[in-house]
């Protein structure tokens, strides 16, 4: 368990009765009060990187080794991220704090699941560990399903009990990350129960993951102890799960944009402690352009909610849900991580603390981050047999004549969400006819030491009118998933993103277009953002060239194309999965 304090508790208590001098006074402003939903004028006092006390009377009176003016500016806690993947900005720990400090984050509650399922516990250590000595907190949740729907697909670990345990011992830990695999909590699979028990018995938190789950199904998966959802993608969910005492985790990523719809639903409801705010996957194009939390409290600000409302979801609120004391408040005993605003309707902080030290100012680091090497960062981790064509060639049942295949379709080719359509096809020659534009072949390849599993299918609306795109940063085995035209181009895209250590990589008659090179894991970069941003934007464009021009991050369409929580149908190395039964569809109706 997290305890935040100062160091010297004798001396903070001395500094708050005014005995010795803060080491830091910040006067003239005007504080947000998270407990009152007031602003007003205000002098704070902090030493030891916490706040020691918030005068709100006597203005005058300033004891303090140093002393800021910040007269006009308003001060707000700093803000905190409930559920995010820092795997999923492609950036290493390190270059992604470098990024989000400026926009006002000071705490992220980091799944590292991404890494999990391909490094297992070396992985989570290896993002603790590169987490270290940074001027911004990033706190940890252990991952709860690698793989995501055990026996239905194969990663590069395998997490039980065991492991929770064992990483349950790192020094920021706090909870046991989203629990996505719904139906083992619901039905009371042993393996899932032990999970539950351990993290319950070493004081995490439970972070949940409930697409869809309504009525007595969401009762079951509440009572289980999972407290939070990310995955609510409209109003009348989000409405059903707070109703039922859920931390509704409104998010804004780069894939998906449920903040209005959630806002909307809630936004004259009396009580809202238990609306948060969070990223979830968020690359590093929009971090650095659009922004971070900032980002989705301005969004929320936009769809109609109050802005301190909004302030408060992504800080105080924050924090109650990770059950963390002492954060997310400008207020005796608190962090001194702090932001200070010009408009209270524009969120773009002037300056940013963090443990009660300036961190960034005017949009740029003023802290040095330094750079630091580590052994996994020098690891290929895409591991897989020598192919050819034939392993990304379907073959049919008959010689010719039309078959009936069962496609996985996308309910339109913005959307993750996918459904069952039989489909009658053409076989020519002993080979599948795909003459609808708007049809692919789909490919997941397993990519981990021992399993050469691949498994294809035809999947309808995703986007890609010609050529073929591969991605290892596949959610949330990131097994290699194409998607293609041609078994040529698959083959050449396969090749170059072993080549290359994992990545992105887009390809048109037998050549490669363009590469994303992400050598850790597979998933990041080991580049600033500002480099990877300019090749990540250049690689949209190729990407729309081929056809992906709806998605509003054509990079991400292809992420959770095998992730087997997500419903209805999804893929993995195994086949084609039904998420509400787990069972495997066959790409042929016998």
């Amino acid at each position: 368990m997290i305890k935040l304090q100062p160091a010297d508790l004798s001396r903070f208590l001395n500094v708050a009765l005014d005995r010795i001098p803060a080491q830091l006074a910040l006067i003239n402003g005007s504080v947000l009060n998270v407990f009152t939903g007031t602003i007003d004028k205000a002098n704070v006092f902090i030493d030891q990187g916490f706040i020691a006390h918030v005068e709100y009377d006597d203005l005058t009176t300033v004891h303090a080794d140093q002393i800021m003016d910040v007269s006009g500016k308003i001060i707000v806690p700093g803000f905190i991220d409930a559920h995010m993947h820092i795997e999923s900005s492609m950036m290493t720990p390190r270059n992604f704090a470098a990024t989000v400090i400026p926009w006002g984050t000071t705490t992220v509650v980091t799944d590292p699941h991404e890494i999990g399922n391909v490094y297992g516990v070396q992985g989570v250590k290896y993002m603790h560990d590169c987490s270290d000595d940074l001027p911004m907190r990033q706190l940890i949740d252990i991952p709860s399903c690698v793989p995501s729907v055990p026996g239905k697909e194969n990663a590069g670990a395998d997490f039980t009990a065991s492991e929770i345990i064992e990483l349950s011992k790192l020094d920021r830990v706090v909870g046991l990350a989203e629990v996505m695999d719904f139906l083992a909590v619901i039905n009371g699979e042993k393996r899932m129960m032990d999970i539950l028990e351990v993290a319950k018995d070493h004081g995490l938190y439970l972070q949940g993951h409930a697409p869809g789950l309504s009525g007595r199904a969401l009762s079951a998966y509440i009572a289980a102890g999972p407290c939070t959802d990310h995955e609510t993608t409209n109003g009348a969910n989000a409405y059903e799960k707070f109703r039922a005492g859920m931390h509704i985790d409104a998010r804004q990523s780069s894939m998906a944009r449920n903040v209005p719809d959630i806002i909307n639903a809630l936004k004259d409801v009396r009580y809202k402690d238990n609306l948060n705010l969070c990223t979830d996957d968020r690359e590093s194009d929009d971090l650095l352009h659009q922004g971070h939390m900032n980002h989705v409290i301005q969004k929320a600000i936009d769809c109609g909610l109050d802005p301190i409302d909004a302030i408060r979801c992504a800080t105080y609120n924050n924090a109650r849900e990770i059950k963390i004391d002492h954060l997310g408040a400008v207020a005796p005993g608190y962090t001194a991580d702090l932001c200070l605003l010009d408009d209270i309707r524009v969120i773009k902080p002037s300056h940013v603390f963090f443990g009660g030290k300036l961190v960034a100012q005017d949009g740029k680091l003023v802290e040095t981050i330094p750079v630091k090497e580590y052994e996994l960062e020098k690891q290929n981790s895409v591991v897989i047999k020598p192919l050819s064509e034939d392993d990304f060639t379907i073959v049919p049942p008959i010689e010719n004549g039309k078959t009936t295949v069962n496609v996985m379709a996308f309910t339109d080719t913005k959307n993750s969400l996918t459904y069952l359509e039989q489909m009658q096809l053409d076989v020519v020659n002993g080979t599948l006819v795909l003459d609808d534009p708007n049809l692919k072949f789909v490919a997941v390849v397993n990519r981990y030491p021992g399993n050469d599993n691949i498994a294809l299918h035809v999947i309808r609306n995703f986007g890609l009118n010609h050529g073929a795109i591969a991605s290892t940063v596949s959610h949330d085995c990131h097994n290699l998933v194409i998607v293609y035209d041609t078994p040529k181009n698959a083959l050449v895209a396969a090749t170059r993103i072993q080549t290359i250590g994992g990545g992105m990589v887009a390809v048109d008659h037998g050549e490669v277009l363009d590469e994303l090179a992400l050598p850790l894991a597979g998933l990041m970069s080991l580049l600033p953002a500002q480099e990877l941003s300019k090749i990540s934007a250049h690689m949209k464009q190729t990407y729309q060239g081929l056809g992906l021009v709806e998605p509003e991050n054509p990079l991400l369409r292809i992420a959770t194309l095998a992730l087997p929580v997500i419903p209805e149908y999804k893929m993995s190395d195994m086949g084609l999965i039904e998420v509400n039964t787990k069972k495997i569809v066959p790409l042929f109706k016998g």
